[in-house]
């Protein structure tokens, strides 16, 4: 039994794909899994999450301890 192949291509125009190795034989029958490579990112996973719906409330960590105390002080009212 033949070991599988590993090819890497590119997609040709209308969507094609072309396979051409020596190894596999004419009239043979074979599977083909097509995977796309992921493209990187160009943003950092900060910058993608923070372009997102539902911005962050606080922007500091002293904003934050401001809210919780205003909070706390709303308690005792």
């Amino acid at each position: 039994m033949q070991k599988a192949l590993h090819i890497r291509t590119t997609v040709l125009p209308g969507g094609k794909v072309e396979i051409a190795s020596p190894e596999l034989e004419e009239g043979q029958t074979v599977d083909v899994v097509i995977s796309p490579t992921p493209t990187p990112s160009a943003r950092s996973a900060w910058q993608i999450i923070s372009a997102g719906p539902g911005q962050r409330l606080f922007k500091t960590a002293k904003e934050v301890d401001d809210y919780i105390a205003e909070e706390r002080a709303s308690w005792d009212r």
